[in-house]
């Protein structure tokens, strides 16, 4: 759906206005754009960091900056249908962002032909990255990444995400071309669309469906042994892609080979305890029951011992008994949980963070957004203004990466 918006109707707040705040030709780095960071040394090797949908570069910036300066060459594309309008993605495929991933890996070999090869996916990027490292594995012309980072993986959806392009077709009659999308909303953010095209829904689906498809085929033959380790970040919470998905159809299919699994755990302190709802609060026991895995198993949460004190208890491949480390930090008293999309943020994050640095700023900071009224006197509904979107603890899935990278 095109509709068109004169400079008088354009909103104040509104990304494709000119003298908008959140303009994003006017701000500091336009985040939109794929960028490259060279480490201040010789690089020790190299790192493709994959987006999430609606997404842009801009949220793996912070953790393409990090291991820049670990000495890592890190290139960031935009996935095509990205970082420009939302009907961009109407027109986009998921074998178009697998081309780009290949794309951009063939580049980042080309500038570092030595040295190790990593890969960081982000909620679609780490499907994106799953469906390429399979296909590594039958083709040798692709280079094989030595480790996969994910974090909030999008390895299964939600099932009205299957039937999406049933859901449009009635937007073929003009009167109802809006059934072409999930939601139409103010872009009030830079780097992030808000509306949601039903066609990119789909795509999503056919993407975690090949997934699955290229895990069938390696199983078979045999080659999925040699399939990189993965080291994945997945809140308990995750209203976007299904944490169970990661734990089944991800974990449980992945060869002995070095794997580990990261939950940040629900806001278990006995003063949010009484407001979880039955069903989360057992969530992590269903999911996760005591037994030998085949890869290391790491839960983020508050102590057992009660309080807000927050620990990582780690469970070894093979093992049952936990190693737990004291992470010196306090689970949020007005948090209850983290969210989809929180993990790759850190507070201080000037967009999305809760306490946003000072040094930035790109118009708007949407982490410190506490809006209180009635219910439907916005366009906008409550539930995505009060969604967590940063990681208090960051410096922990940060540390993760650098003994893994």
């Amino acid at each position: 759906m095109i509709e068109p918006v004169t400079a008088s109707g354009t909103a104040p707040y509104s990304r494709y206005a000119s003298d908008s705040p959140v303009y994003p030709g006017n701000l500091l780095r336009d985040w939109n754009r794929s960028f490259t960071l060279q480490p201040p040394g010789p690089a020790r090797g190299v790192v493709v960091l994959l987006h999430g949908l609606t997404d842009s570069p801009y949220s793996l910036r912070h953790i393409a900056q990090h291991l820049s300066e670990q000495g890592l060459l890190a290139l960031v594309p935009r996935m095509p249908g990205h970082g420009t309008v939302p009907a961009a993605l109407t027109a986009a495929h998921w074998e178009q962002w697998l081309a780009a991933t290949r794309l951009a890996v063939r580049e980042a070999r080309r500038q570092v032909p030595d040295g190790p090869l990593y890969m960081v996916g982000y909620s679609n990027g780490g499907a994106l990255a799953l469906r390429y490292s399979l296909a590594a594995l039958e083709d040798e012309r692709l280079a094989m990444p030595q480790r996969l980072v994910l974090i909030s993986p999008m390895i299964g959806v939600t099932s009205y995400a299957r039937y999406a392009g049933l859901a449009a077709l009635p937007a073929l009659l003009p009167a109802f071309a809006k059934s072409a999308w999930m939601n139409v909303l103010p872009e009030f953010n830079p780097f992030k669309y808000n509306s949601f095209p039903v066609h990119a829904a789909r795509q999503t689906y056919e993407l975690t469906s090949e997934v699955q498809s290229a895990f069938d085929a390696a199983e078979a033959d045999g080659r999925l042994s040699r399939l990189p380790p993965v080291l994945a970040f997945q809140s308990l919470a995750d209203s976007t892609v299904s944490t169970p998905a990661v734990v089944r159809h991800l974990f449980e299919r992945l060869p002995a080979n070095g794997s580990e699994l990261v939950i940040f755990d629900i806001n278990r302190s006995q003063a949010a305890s009484s407001l979880l709802r039955a069903d989360m609060s057992g969530l992590l026991e269903t999911l996760l029951p005591p037994a030998q895995r085949d890869y290391d198993l790491t839960v983020v949460g508050v102590a057992q011992s009660g309080g807000r004190q927050v620990e990582a208890r780690r469970i070894t491949a093979g093992e049952r008994e936990a190693r737990v480390t004291p992470l010196n930090v306090e689970y949020p008293s007005q948090l209850f949980s983290l969210s989809h999309v929180a993990l790759p943020f850190p507070t201080d994050d000037p967009l999305y963070g809760s306490e946003p640095t000072s040094e930035e700023f790109y118009g708007v900071a949407l982490g410190t957004l506490a809006p209180r009224g009635e219910h439907g006197v916005l366009v906008v509904g409550l539930d995505s203004l009060q969604r967590m979107t940063s990681n208090p603890f960051y410096a922990y899935l940060r540390e993760r990466i650098d003994e893994d990278l």
